[in-house]
Protein backbone atom coordinates (compact mmCIF):
# COMPACT_ATOMS: atom_id res chain seq x y z
CA UNK A 1 0.00 0.00 0.00
CA UNK A 2 1.43 3.39 -1.18
CA UNK A 3 -0.69 5.45 0.76
CA UNK A 4 -1.13 5.01 4.60
CA UNK A 5 -4.98 5.09 5.39
CA UNK A 6 -6.37 8.35 7.08
CA UNK A 7 -9.69 9.22 7.98
CA UNK A 8 -11.50 12.15 7.44
CA UNK A 9 -14.53 13.91 8.69
CA UNK A 10 -16.40 16.28 6.66
CA UNK A 11 -18.46 18.98 9.26
CA UNK A 12 -20.85 20.09 6.70
CA UNK A 13 -21.61 23.86 7.59
CA UNK A 14 -25.41 23.93 7.73
CA UNK A 15 -27.94 24.25 10.35
CA UNK A 16 -25.26 25.46 12.89
CA UNK A 17 -24.03 28.07 14.70
CA UNK A 18 -20.75 28.31 14.16
CA UNK A 19 -19.59 28.22 18.06
CA UNK A 20 -21.28 24.52 17.15
CA UNK A 21 -18.96 24.30 13.95
CA UNK A 22 -16.23 25.05 16.37
CA UNK A 23 -17.02 22.59 18.79
CA UNK A 24 -17.26 19.99 16.44
CA UNK A 25 -13.55 20.75 14.92
CA UNK A 26 -12.12 20.40 18.48
CA UNK A 27 -13.89 17.20 19.44
CA UNK A 28 -12.99 16.25 15.67
CA UNK A 29 -9.28 16.74 16.21
CA UNK A 30 -9.27 15.51 20.27
CA UNK A 31 -10.79 11.77 18.41
CA UNK A 32 -7.76 11.52 16.22
CA UNK A 33 -9.30 12.08 12.23
CA UNK A 34 -6.10 12.69 10.10
CA UNK A 35 -8.76 15.28 7.97
CA UNK A 36 -11.26 17.71 8.96
CA UNK A 37 -12.98 18.92 5.91
CA UNK A 38 -16.04 21.25 5.00
CA UNK A 39 -18.10 21.87 1.95
CA UNK A 40 -17.63 24.85 -0.66
CA UNK A 41 -21.46 25.62 -1.23
CA UNK A 42 -23.59 28.13 -0.18
CA UNK A 43 -26.58 27.13 0.94
CA UNK A 44 -27.97 23.82 2.42
CA UNK A 45 -27.68 20.70 0.49
CA UNK A 46 -30.14 18.67 2.90
CA UNK A 47 -32.88 19.60 5.06
CA UNK A 48 -34.15 23.19 5.11
CA UNK A 49 -32.67 24.74 2.07
CA UNK A 50 -33.04 28.23 3.49
CA UNK A 51 -31.09 27.14 6.71
CA UNK A 52 -28.08 28.03 8.38
CA UNK A 53 -24.64 28.12 6.30
CA UNK A 54 -20.82 29.79 6.01
CA UNK A 55 -18.82 29.79 3.53
CA UNK A 56 -16.13 27.75 3.03
CA UNK A 57 -12.89 29.49 2.75
CA UNK A 58 -13.19 31.52 5.93
CA UNK A 59 -14.16 28.90 8.07
CA UNK A 60 -11.17 26.81 6.69
CA UNK A 61 -8.61 30.09 7.85
CA UNK A 62 -10.37 30.12 10.95
CA UNK A 63 -9.95 26.03 11.58
CA UNK A 64 -6.12 26.58 10.16
CA UNK A 65 -5.70 28.75 13.94
CA UNK A 66 -7.58 26.81 16.17
CA UNK A 67 -6.44 23.19 15.34
CA UNK A 68 -2.83 22.32 15.46
CA UNK A 69 -2.11 18.61 14.28
CA UNK A 70 -5.26 17.64 11.70
CA UNK A 71 -5.24 18.58 7.58
CA UNK A 72 -7.95 20.73 6.78
CA UNK A 73 -9.22 21.41 3.50
CA UNK A 74 -12.65 21.63 1.30
CA UNK A 75 -14.32 18.54 0.04
CA UNK A 76 -14.18 19.75 -2.37
CA UNK A 77 -13.73 23.68 -3.30
CA UNK A 78 -16.11 24.80 -6.26
CA UNK A 79 -13.66 26.10 -9.28
CA UNK A 80 -16.46 28.19 -10.68
CA UNK A 81 -16.62 30.58 -7.69
CA UNK A 82 -13.09 32.17 -7.61
CA UNK A 83 -10.32 32.80 -9.88
CA UNK A 84 -7.90 30.76 -10.30
CA UNK A 85 -5.34 33.11 -8.97
CA UNK A 86 -7.17 34.05 -5.96
CA UNK A 87 -7.98 30.77 -4.94
CA UNK A 88 -4.07 29.88 -5.30
CA UNK A 89 -3.06 32.11 -3.08
CA UNK A 90 -6.36 31.89 -0.16
CA UNK A 91 -4.95 28.09 -0.33
CA UNK A 92 -1.27 29.55 0.04
CA UNK A 93 -2.12 31.88 3.08
CA UNK A 94 -4.13 29.30 4.54
CA UNK A 95 -1.26 26.77 4.03
CA UNK A 96 0.66 29.41 6.07
CA UNK A 97 -1.53 30.06 9.26
CA UNK A 98 -1.93 26.01 9.46
CA UNK A 99 1.62 25.53 8.98
CA UNK A 100 1.31 23.30 6.47
CA UNK A 101 -1.74 21.19 6.51
CA UNK A 102 -3.72 22.64 3.63
CA UNK A 103 -5.15 19.99 1.17
CA UNK A 104 -6.55 21.99 -1.50
CA UNK A 105 -9.89 19.99 -2.88
CA UNK A 106 -11.30 20.75 -5.84
CA UNK A 107 -14.07 20.15 -8.17
CA UNK A 108 -16.04 21.16 -11.47
CA UNK A 109 -19.34 22.47 -9.87
CA UNK A 110 -22.56 21.00 -10.17
CA UNK A 111 -25.07 22.89 -7.21
CA UNK A 112 -26.92 25.10 -9.61
CA UNK A 113 -28.87 26.73 -7.26
CA UNK A 114 -25.33 28.42 -5.86
CA UNK A 115 -24.47 29.55 -9.15
CA UNK A 116 -28.00 31.32 -9.91
CA UNK A 117 -28.48 33.35 -6.36
CA UNK A 118 -24.75 34.42 -6.53
CA UNK A 119 -24.50 35.26 -10.13
CA UNK A 120 -22.29 32.83 -11.92
CA UNK A 121 -22.42 31.00 -15.21
CA UNK A 122 -23.26 27.88 -15.14
CA UNK A 123 -23.04 26.52 -18.01
CA UNK A 124 -22.78 22.94 -18.55
CA UNK A 125 -21.29 19.86 -17.29
CA UNK A 126 -18.18 19.94 -19.98
CA UNK A 127 -17.81 23.17 -19.76
CA UNK A 128 -17.38 23.45 -16.34
CA UNK A 129 -15.68 20.05 -16.23
CA UNK A 130 -13.35 22.28 -19.22
CA UNK A 131 -12.51 25.20 -16.71
CA UNK A 132 -11.31 23.10 -14.11
CA UNK A 133 -8.88 21.64 -16.66
CA UNK A 134 -7.86 24.88 -17.45
CA UNK A 135 -7.48 26.27 -13.99
CA UNK A 136 -5.13 23.97 -12.23
CA UNK A 137 -1.88 25.10 -14.36
CA UNK A 138 -2.93 28.42 -13.51
CA UNK A 139 -3.47 27.96 -9.76
CA UNK A 140 -0.08 26.03 -9.70
CA UNK A 141 1.82 28.81 -11.49
CA UNK A 142 0.66 30.81 -9.05
CA UNK A 143 1.42 28.98 -6.09
CA UNK A 144 4.72 28.66 -7.51
CA UNK A 145 4.70 32.34 -7.77
CA UNK A 146 3.75 33.56 -4.25
CA UNK A 147 6.17 35.17 -1.87
CA UNK A 148 6.26 33.44 0.36
CA UNK A 149 5.86 30.37 -0.98
CA UNK A 150 3.95 27.87 0.35
CA UNK A 151 5.71 25.96 3.22
CA UNK A 152 5.43 22.55 1.36
CA UNK A 153 4.01 21.42 -2.87
CA UNK A 154 0.22 21.62 -1.53
CA UNK A 155 -1.45 18.36 -2.10
CA UNK A 156 -4.52 18.66 -4.48
CA UNK A 157 -7.73 16.47 -4.23
CA UNK A 158 -9.69 16.46 -7.11
CA UNK A 159 -13.46 14.90 -6.64
CA UNK A 160 -15.47 13.89 -9.68
CA UNK A 161 -16.68 10.58 -11.61
CA UNK A 162 -17.18 11.49 -15.31
CA UNK A 163 -15.47 8.92 -17.09
CA UNK A 164 -13.84 10.60 -20.34
CA UNK A 165 -13.15 14.34 -19.01
CA UNK A 166 -13.08 14.54 -15.54
CA UNK A 167 -10.51 11.40 -15.22
CA UNK A 168 -8.48 12.70 -17.50
CA UNK A 169 -8.26 16.01 -15.05
CA UNK A 170 -7.42 14.30 -11.96
CA UNK A 171 -4.32 12.16 -13.87
CA UNK A 172 -3.16 15.19 -15.55
CA UNK A 173 -3.12 17.00 -12.01
CA UNK A 174 -4.32 15.34 -8.64
CA UNK A 175 -2.64 13.62 -5.80
CA UNK A 176 -5.70 12.42 -4.25
CA UNK A 177 -8.85 11.19 -5.79
CA UNK A 178 -12.40 11.45 -4.30
CA UNK A 179 -14.63 8.99 -5.73
CA UNK A 180 -18.41 9.52 -5.47
CA UNK A 181 -20.72 6.16 -5.85
CA UNK A 182 -20.73 2.03 -4.58
CA UNK A 183 -17.62 -0.34 -4.63
CA UNK A 184 -18.33 -1.24 -8.00
CA UNK A 185 -18.09 2.28 -9.74
CA UNK A 186 -15.01 2.95 -7.30
CA UNK A 187 -13.12 0.15 -9.00
CA UNK A 188 -14.29 0.56 -12.30
CA UNK A 189 -13.84 4.05 -12.74
CA UNK A 190 -10.07 3.59 -10.50
CA UNK A 191 -9.45 1.63 -13.47
CA UNK A 192 -10.12 4.14 -16.12
CA UNK A 193 -8.17 6.81 -14.10
CA UNK A 194 -5.06 4.61 -14.60
CA UNK A 195 -5.80 4.05 -18.07
CA UNK A 196 -5.54 8.13 -18.09
CA UNK A 197 -2.55 7.89 -16.23
CA UNK A 198 -0.58 5.72 -18.54
CA UNK A 199 -2.28 8.03 -21.62
CA UNK A 200 -0.33 11.29 -19.91
CA UNK A 201 2.73 9.29 -18.49
CA UNK A 202 1.76 9.61 -14.92
CA UNK A 203 1.80 6.40 -12.94
CA UNK A 204 -1.72 6.87 -11.26
CA UNK A 205 -2.17 3.71 -8.97
CA UNK A 206 1.06 5.05 -6.85
CA UNK A 207 1.12 8.66 -7.20
CA UNK A 208 -3.09 9.42 -6.78
CA UNK A 209 -4.29 8.51 -3.67
CA UNK A 210 -8.10 7.05 -3.44
CA UNK A 211 -10.74 8.40 -1.42
CA UNK A 212 -14.36 7.72 -0.68
CA UNK A 213 -16.85 8.80 1.70
CA UNK A 214 -18.42 5.94 4.46
CA UNK A 215 -21.84 6.19 5.87
CA UNK A 216 -21.15 2.38 6.97
CA UNK A 217 -19.08 1.15 9.88
CA UNK A 218 -15.71 -0.19 8.87
CA UNK A 219 -16.95 -3.63 9.72
CA UNK A 220 -19.25 -3.96 6.77
CA UNK A 221 -17.28 -2.09 4.14
CA UNK A 222 -13.68 -1.41 5.03
CA UNK A 223 -12.08 -4.45 3.74
CA UNK A 224 -13.55 -4.09 0.20
CA UNK A 225 -12.66 -0.31 -0.17
CA UNK A 226 -9.37 -1.14 1.20
CA UNK A 227 -8.82 -4.03 -1.40
CA UNK A 228 -10.43 -1.66 -4.17
CA UNK A 229 -7.53 0.98 -2.98
CA UNK A 230 -8.82 3.21 -1.06
CA UNK A 231 -6.67 4.70 2.05
CA UNK A 232 -8.67 8.24 2.73
CA UNK A 233 -12.17 7.50 4.41
CA UNK A 234 -14.37 10.37 5.17
CA UNK A 235 -17.43 10.43 7.77
CA UNK A 236 -19.73 13.05 6.35
CA UNK A 237 -22.12 14.91 9.59
CA UNK A 238 -24.55 18.07 9.94
CA UNK A 239 -25.14 20.12 12.09
CA UNK A 240 -26.58 20.94 15.06
CA UNK A 241 -25.27 18.25 16.36
CA UNK A 242 -22.34 17.17 14.56
CA UNK A 243 -22.45 13.12 16.02
CA UNK A 244 -18.76 12.29 15.51
CA UNK A 245 -19.62 8.31 16.91
CA UNK A 246 -19.27 6.94 13.38
CA UNK A 247 -16.29 8.53 12.88
CA UNK A 248 -14.88 7.34 16.11
CA UNK A 249 -15.64 3.75 14.71
CA UNK A 250 -13.57 4.52 12.10
CA UNK A 251 -10.53 5.91 13.98
CA UNK A 252 -10.62 3.05 16.35
CA UNK A 253 -10.38 0.62 12.87
CA UNK A 254 -7.26 2.77 11.54
CA UNK A 255 -5.62 2.33 14.75
CA UNK A 256 -6.33 -1.57 14.62
CA UNK A 257 -4.05 -1.29 11.11
CA UNK A 258 -1.09 0.05 12.39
Amino acid sequence: MTHQIRIGVQLQPQHADYAQIRDAVRRAEDLGVDVIFNWDHFFPLYGDPDGKHFECWTMLGAWAEQTSRVEIGALVTCNSYRNPELLADMARTVDHISGGRLILGIGAGWFEKDYDQFGYEFGTAGSRIAELGAALPRIKARLAAGNPAPTREIPVLIGGGGERKTLRVVAEHADAWHSFGDLETLRRKSAILDEHGQAVGRDTATLVERSIGVSAPPSEVAADLVDAGVTLFTVGTGGPDYDLSLAAQWVAWRDAQR
